[in-house]
């Protein structure tokens, strides 16, 4: 019996064509799987060795195959058993569909089956589902993708595949001075320049929001203790629609007149509150600090 080797996860993704295996690249990538897509199955066996020498570099290998691949269920089937007796116990992953479903799919992006040849659609999702019948049986999970849609499959492949580290939304608190143009990466924008400038105070004009005398100040103005308490709230409704559409990545941006003192002293503060609340893995960044 072999023993499983410990730090390496090795995934194997396929099935029908149309039936959502791009989609599950991209949702592995996203939960920090090295994917690979289409390789020659005779190489997966010394990928998955190369991974394993990286020093920990890379720890989650993911290979996508499909019928593109020569003599493809013979070559996949002994490669998965050698990966199983090197001890990397590798998980498979099957992708399908219903016909309707898969012809529909191919229609709407007006493109041929891959083992069509000079039949119909539906000649060459027979031809493949036949051929992909032993993977199949030999699946760890099957998920048929019918009524699926793309966030629903993402949520599906998330909860087989991802870490609870690997699933948290991740939020970037960034401050800006808005004579230095508007951040392009913002998903949200919150204007700072309602409380008072720190900038007239002549002693702490050369402060920045980082240090105390600046903060107790901007935190210590009416309406900055429930902006960021009625912001905290509004956040967590968009937080959780974003997270049922699939958004992972979320970055929220504060801007005051120069960027140094106001939208610094709100984004530590939202960050701190932030990193308070559960699913969420946050950080701060300074656009503009140190510009003036």
């Amino acid at each position: 019996m072999t023993e499983e080797k410990t730090g390496m996860e090795v995934a194997v993704v396929s099935g029908l064509s149309g039936a959502g295996r791009s989609t599950a690249a991209k949702c592995l990538e996203d939960l920090g799987w090295f994917v690979v897509d289409n390789l020659p199955p005779e190489l997966i066996s010394t990928m998955v060795e190369l991974g394993a020498r990286s020093s920990d570099a890379v720890t989650r290998v993911a290979v996508v195959m499909d019928v593109r691949s020569r003599a493809f269920t013979e070559d996949l089937g002994s490669v998965i058993k050698d990966l199983d007796a090197r001890g990397y116990k590798p998980r498979v992953l099957f992708l399908e569909a219903t016909d309707e479903v898969l012809v529909r799919r191919f229609e709407q992006v007006r493109r041929g089956h891959p083992l069509q040849g000079e039949g119909r659609l539906a000649d060459g999702i027979a031809a493949e589902r036949s051929l992909l019948s032993r993977l199949r049986a030999e699946a760890d999970l099957v998920l048929d993708t019918t009524g699926l849609s793309v966030h629903q499959l993402r949520t599906k492949i998330e909860d087989a595949f991802g870490t609870e580290a690997s699933t948290r939304t991740r939020v970037t608190v960034l401050s800006f001075g808005y004579k230095y143009g508007l951040p392009m990466d913002a998903d949200l924008v919150m204007d700072c320049r309602f409380l008072p400038n720190p900038f007239w105070i002549p002693e702490l004009r050369d402060y920045d929001g980082r240090q105390d005398q600046v903060r107790n100040y901007v935190l210590g103005q009416e309406g900055a203790e429930e902006f960021l308490g009625n912001y905290q709230q509004l956040l967590r409704l968009v937080g959780t629609g974003y997270q049922r559409e699939g958004k992972r990545y979320l970055t929220l941006a504060m801007g005051c007149t120069g960027g140094k003192h106001r939208s610094v002293v709100l984004t530590e503060e939202l960050a701190r509150r932030l990193s308070e609340e559960e699913g969420l893995t946050v950080k701060t960044v300074h656009r503009d600090l140190g510009r003036e």
